[in-house]
C-alpha cells in the first residue's frame, strides 16, 4: 500500500489538517494516511498540552474517514521523539508499503535544523504541500533540492499526479502539491481560546466540546 505519513504536534487539530490530508491522499492515489501526534518534539513549546489529550483530539477529529489512520508511536515514546527514529520504526511496522512523508512547504525548508536531516532525507519519499506565504518556487531555497533535476517532467508512476517533483539530493523524491488555502491554525485557536472566543467551524464540533470538556487551553496560556 501506498501511506501518507502526517505528523505535527496537533495542538490542536483543525480543519486545515484534515483538508491537507483528504487532498494529498486524492491527488497522489495514497491508501491511508497516518496521523501521527507528536510525543516529546526536540523543540517543545511552552503550550504544547500533553500527547495523550492531542492523540485523543486527532482520533476524534479523523474517526468519521476510513481512509485516516491515527499512530500512537510517538505518543508511547518517554524519551524525545526525533522523526529519524519514528521513520525507521514505520518501516519496521509496514515492511511492504510505500512510505511518504507529508510536510507543509515551510518546515521541509527548516529540516536542516532538525536532528540528523541528512539521515531523513535520505530515508523517505516526501509531500510537500503549500501554505500561505510558501509556493512551489520556495522549494529551491532548500539545500536538499537537486537543482538540476528541478525541470524533469516524467513521472516514475502513472498512478501519481502531482504539480511538480523534485529530485533530493539523496536520490529521494519530493512531490509538492498545491492545495486549498485555509488559513486556520492551531496557535490563532488557542488565542481566541485565551480570549474566551469562539473556535466554531475552526476544529471539528467533536473537538471543540472535548477541549471544553477538559479545559486544555485555559486563560494564561497562548
Amino acid at each position: 500500500m501506498r501511506l501518507g505519513i502526517f505528523g505535527g504536534t496537533f495542538n490542536p487539530i483543525h480543519f486545515g489538517h484534515l483538508r491537507a490530508a483528504e487532498e494529498v491522499r486524492e491527488k497522489l492515489n495514497l491508501h491511508k494516511v497516518i496521523f501521527m501526534p507528536s510525543g516529546n518534539p526536540p523543540l517543545k513549546t511552552l503550550d504544547l498540552i500533553e500527547a495523550s489529550h492531542r492523540y485523543t483530539m486527532t482520533r476524534l477529529a479523523t474517526a468519521s474517514n476510513v481512509d485516516f489512520v491515527v499512530s500512537d508511536i510517538e505518543v508511547r515514546q518517554t524519551k524525545k521523539s526525533y522523526t529519524v527514529n519514528t521513520i525507521q520504526m514505520l518501516y519496521d511496522i509496514y515492511p511492504d508499503d510505500e512510505l511518504f512523508f507529508i510536510l507543509g512547504i515551510d518546515a521541509f525548508l527548516d529540516i536542516s535544523n532538525w536532528w540528523q536531516p541528512d539521515v531523513l532525507i535520505s530515508l523517505i519519499d516526501f509531500i510537500l504541500v503549500t501554505r500561505p506565504g510558501y509556493g512551489v518556487e520556495d522549494i529551491l531555497k532548500s539545500p536538499y533540492i537537486n537543482r538540476q533535476s528541478c525541470h524533469c517532467e516524467e513521472q516514475s508512476d502513472e498512478a501519481i499526479s502531482s504539480n511538480e517533483i523534485f529530485q533530493l539530493k539523496s536520490g529521494k523524491k519530493a512531490f509538492v502539491l498545491e492545495i486549498t488555502p485555509i488559513g486556520i491554525s492551531s496557535t490563532e485557536i488557542r488565542r481566541l481560546l485565551k480570549e474566551d472566543k469562539s473556535i466554531k467551524y475552526l476544529v471539528p464540533e467533536i473537538v471543540e466540546d472535548y477541549i471544553y470538556k477538559y479545559k486544555l487551553y485555559p486563560n494564561g496560556i497562548s
